[in-house]
């Protein structure tokens, strides 16, 4: 004989229960079984809710009783004929009836005792056993209705009884042994002592009554029936990767449970466990999946962590003092308070110093421990022995759980440094000596972060998630976006990368979504959602703690990149293209790469010189190799090249100013690009990133604009002076022309000098043939002293610039 058991949501409703009746029914063709029913979903709240409110004089009790009855009736009437109704409808009214009277009682004598909670919160198993059984009776003829309290036998401890085994499995055994039926139906949950006082067994009790049952009967197998596709290997709300365990040991899922796996009352192993009976979690909504079995049979897996499980809403309680070491029966009085005190010790570590003991335990109960300890070590305490007893609250413990861990070297370690590389600060750790586990203490905040994380790390093939933040949609920001849709299969299939946008802002607007932004229709999503504001913008990032999170902005703005500092210092990358924060005061520079450097996030900027040039990158390897650079040589604007490069007497400069602008060339106020600002930032970049200290102030620009052209305040103004002084630039493109040489604005650092201008470039020299948009840079070092490393290509437009901030992403994504 098997043991079945359906949890709340599957008997939530008619719907439900029909599905499980059907479930029933099919099992009970080929073997008799014992089917045990939770409380309809929400039901046991209701009840405890209800209690509560009796007993502090709330009349609303009444009303809570009501929705009780109106559930339970109205699954009756959608679930039987209307001929077979009537006894049910009374049976349940008479049990709504009983607790009424109960509830009535508190409310009159104004205290709830915990023997007449037990009794209170179990009437939603009698309600809903009784219906599940009537309801199967139209289905399976031999079916019968028992009630678990004249089967199991526990002690008084109401609220979470002690099971009496012997006698339980005398009543068992002699009941179903007389018993012919093919179904046997039995409420979850209750139990009752030997005086006939009712008890329950704990809230998840019901696949306890399962367990406990399928001992007494000595059953090949119980069933749990949930919702759910058994196990999985963290916990599918929070982690979406989340998969189904297939195999599991008795001593696995213990630890999973107790470190709150929902699908299964720890409890209910130990019976199973004892007479060795594989217990199998099933999807009531899915019954064809195979689940989840748990047994003693050893799994064939090659990964030695089965699941990652957490418990929220933990305390961790810390006694420490000198007066501790060498002194016998510290560690004894201190647990020995608590227990007095009913109060669970969920995690336990003490320093081999002996100096002080840390302990896990729920947040409800850290007021009473602390007083309870400083009372008990009050004289240690006045005496400054010992410190008072110290709280933090609002923390979260995270365990890897697997059977095999002992077996593998260095699983601690890449658990504490894949937390550490996304800014989890560990509080405590603990881990047994049979290494099943490996637990420690977190801020509750980084749960999220920490869980997905881990799970990327030990089960998701490497398979690395970035969560990008992306603000600024104009035309670098949608080739941007254009490149990540297409590229998106191609990353997670070739290097393992899953890249999700997961926030968008322009200037007007900006959207969010946790999932992910459909990168099909993300122009839709962003102009149908909120007004912008850009520390609204931090705060959301922050507070959804992402793992992996990169800032990717693709401004110009100086507000933006004012907040770089903000995004590091809470372990977010920040890969730009905005020139402004790496060119400006040497020490906000150097603070920002400090900070980079000290919480662990990547600052990228490959953007910031050459577009989609690998120039930062290049030169970053030279240095890190121990080269030095002693001279620079570049054009480094692609828009001041095309402007040149088109430039003739067939064509005005303003003309081709005006091109520059619609190709996307220059930025949105062209006189940035011809005042040689833009040059000069870039070149200060790339001097600071060959080790020098460097202000822009100390760059001289020569620029080759008139005075009236740099006076200019709109960009209407700029063009109007481009044309008023057409004759200056004539003059120029014919002194070139007469010298045979092209005009190129050049960018040079020498001898810790520093200047941008426009020259004369001859033909001999490498820069003469640079055409179109292209740029290049000469860099002359140690080891290239002769030739200089010469790095050339497009340097500007939206394409090849998105490109390179694509590439910045994919470096954080192989960091």
């Amino acid at each position: 004989m098997n043991v079945l058991k359906f949890g709340g949501t599957s008997v939530a409703n008619a719907d439900n229960i029909k599905l499980v009746c059907q479930i029933v029914a099919n099992k009970s063709r080929n073997e008799k079984i014992a089917v045990v029913v939770s409380a309809f979903s929400g039901v046991t709240d209701l009840l405890l809710s209800a209690a509560k409110k009796a007993a502090s004089k709330d009349e609303s009790y009444k009303e809570i009783v009501a929705e009780i009855e109106k559930k339970h009736l109205n699954a009756i009437k959608d679930l039987l004929p209307i001929q077979s109704q009537s006894a049910l409808l009374s049976h349940a009214k008479r049990i709504v009836n009983l607790l009424e009277t109960l509830l009535d009682g508190c409310f009159l004598l104004g205290e709830l005792s915990p023997r007449t909670a037990d009794t209170i919160i179990g009437f939603g198993e009698l309600l809903s056993s009784c219906i599940v059984a009537e309801t199967i009776k139209q289905t399976v003829a031999k079916s019968e209705y028992k009630d678990s309290r004249e089967l199991i036998r526990t002690d008084d401890k109401f609220g979470k009884a002690t099971v009496d085994f012997g006698r339980t499995n005398i009543l068992i055994k002699a009941f179903f042994d007389a018993s012919d039926a093919e179904v046997t139906i039995l409420p979850g949950f209750i139990g009752s002592t030997e005086n006939g006082d009712n008890t329950t067994l704990g809230r998840g009790g019901s696949d306890y009554t399962a367990a406990i049952l399928a001992s007494g009967l000595n059953s090949e197998k119980v069933e749990i029936w949930t919702d759910v596709n058994g196990m999985f290997t963290a916990n599918p709300k929070i982690v979406k990767q989340a998969q189904p365990i297939e195999s599991i040991s008795y001593q696995e899922a213990m630890e999973l449970s107790h470190f709150g796996a929902k699908v299964l009352y720890p409890p209910t192993i130990q019976p199973a466990l004892d007479k060795n009976i594989p217990i199998f979690i099933k999807n009531t909504f899915d019954p064809e999946s195979f689940g989840t079995l748990i047994s003693s049979k050893p799994d064939k897996s090659q990964n030695p962590i089965k699941g990652i499980s957490h418990i929220e809403n933990i305390s961790l309680v810390t006694l420490e003092g000198s007066g501790m070491i060498g002194v016998a029966g510290s560690s004894k009085r201190l647990f020995e308070v608590l227990s007095d005190n009913a109060i669970n010790v969920i995690f336990i570590t003490q320093a081999s110093s002996e100096h002080s003991i840390c302990i896990g335990i729920v947040d409800s109960e850290s007021e009473k421990a602390r007083k309870a300890i400083d009372k008990m070590f009050e004289v240690e305490i006045s005496q400054h022995k010992i410190d008072p007893c110290s709280v933090e609250n609002g923390l979260c413990i995270v365990a890897l759980v697997g059977e095999s861990m002992k077996n593998h070297q260095g699983l601690s370690g890449k658990m504490f440094s894949t937390l550490g590389k996304n800014n989890v600060n560990i509080r405590a750790i603990a881990q047994g000596a049979s290494e099943r586990n490996i637990s420690v203490v977190i801020n509750q905040k980084d749960v999220n972060k920490a869980l997905n994380s881990l799970h990327e790390r030990f089960f998701e093939d490497d398979v690395k998630q970035l969560n990008l933040f992306v603000m600024g949609v104009g035309n670098v920001g949608e080739k941007f976006l254009d490149q990540m849709r297409q590229q998106q299969k191609f990353l997670r299939e070739n290097l393992r990368i899953n890249a999700r946008v997961v926030a968008l802002s322009n200037s007007r607007k900006m959207h969010f979504d946790e999932s992910g932004i459909d990168l099909e229709t993300w122009k839709s999503s962003l102009e149908n959602s909120e007004s912008a504001d850009k520390n609204q913008f931090i705060q959301k990032v922050k507070n959804l703690n992402l793992r992996n999170s990169i800032f990717v902005d693709i401004t110009a703005n100086h507000e933006v990149a004012a907040t770089y500092g903000d995004y590091l210092q809470d372990n977010i990358a920040v890969v730009t293209c905005n020139k402004i924060a790496c060119s400006s005061e040497y020490q906000n520079y150097r603070q920002l790469k400090n900070i980079s450097r000290k919480y662990n996030a990547p600052f990228l900027f490959e953007t910031n010189v050459g577009a989609g040039l690998p120039i930062i990158d290049t030169l970053k390897h030279m240095v890190a190799s121990g080269d030095k650079v002693h001279k620079i040589q570049a054009v480094l604007s692609g828009s001041l090249n095309f402007i040149f490069n088109n430039f003739d007497e067939h064509s005005s400069f303003h003309d081709v100013v005006k091109e520059a602008g619609v190709q996307g060339f220059t930025e949105p106020d062209p006189k940035i690009d011809l005042s040689g600002v833009d040059v000069a930032r870039k070149i200060l970049i790339l001097i600071r990133e060959s080790g020098y200290e460097m202000e822009m102030s100390d760059i001289e620009n020569k620029s080759f604009l008139p005075k009236e052209c740099l006076e200019t305040a709109t960009v209407p103004e700029f063009f109007t002076s481009l044309l008023t002084h057409a004759k200056h630039f004539d003059e120029l493109y014919e002194q070139a022309k007469s010298k045979e040489a092209r005009l190129k604005y050049v960018a040079q650092f020498e001898n810790g000098k520093a200047s941008v201008g426009l020259q004369f470039i001859e033909k001999n020299h490498p820069f003469y043939n640079l055409e179109g948009k292209d740029n290049i840079v000469l860099f002359f070092t140690d080891r290239y002293v002769d030739q200089p490393l010469l790095i050339k290509g497009a340097g500007a437009g939206a394409a090849v610039t998105a490109s390179g901030i694509f590439a910045d992403v994919i470096r954080v994504g192989n960091n």
